[in-house]
């Protein structure tokens, strides 16, 4: 079995906040990542983490979040699949990062989403909504509803995950970046 993994938000700021007290959720933002430190991870959210204004599909640059938002929270879990779904996830996402530029943010869907009614934009996704469609192109997950309703929650609620870390990415940064010298040494001294 082949891994992937899911990382959910909790980012502070205006349009988090709203988007908080309209979820009622703490993670409002999700995030795909084909390796388990984030190095080639994706979402549609902002484009600069420092502007919430211009937003699309996008490479997460976990270091560069962490200068914006030093007490960005995530919940980092991992997900088993076959080697032939990872693969096909890959080639789409990056197909679409080639064309990142045609992809927007679905503002105009969040309110269809609040009230949990079906509404798609051509090449306009909600973080959440984009992976639901990649989910079930692949056949790893299907939500039971239309791509366009599913949110962070949703993610957040299935069971076919395992939590790998939860706290601030600041922390993840450094467990990680510590593992990854532990593993680099060599397995005997002389």
């Amino acid at each position: 079995m082949a891994k992937i993994y899911i990382a959910f938000v909790d980012t502070p700021g205006l349009f988090a906040s709203i988007l908080h007290r309209v979820l009622k959720q703490k993670y409002i933002h999700v995030v795909l990542s084909f390796d388990r430190r984030l190095k080639e991870a994706y979402s549609f959210g902002r484009r600069n983490p420092a502007l919430p204004f211009f937003a699309g599909m996008e490479k997460e640059n976990a270091e560069e979040i962490v200068r914006v938002f030093p007490t960005a929270e995530y919940e980092i879990c991992e997900v088993e699949c076959t080697d032939q779904q990872k693969e096909a996830l890959r080639e789409q996402v990056r197909k679409d990062y080639k064309k990142r530029f045609c992809y927007h943010y679905a503002v105009l869907s969040l309110f269809f989403v609040w009230r949990q009614k079906p509404f798609y934009q051509k090449n306009h996704f909600t973080c959440s909504s984009y992976l639901a469609k990649l989910f079930s192109d692949v056949r790893l997950w299907d939500f039971g509803k239309h791509f366009s309703v599913v949110t962070p929650r949703d993610f957040y609620e299935w069971k076919g995950k395992k939590m790998i870390f939860e706290g601030r990415l600041s922390e993840f940064i450094i467990e990680e970046k510590q593992s990854g010298k532990r593993m680099a040494r060599p397995a005997y001294e002389w």
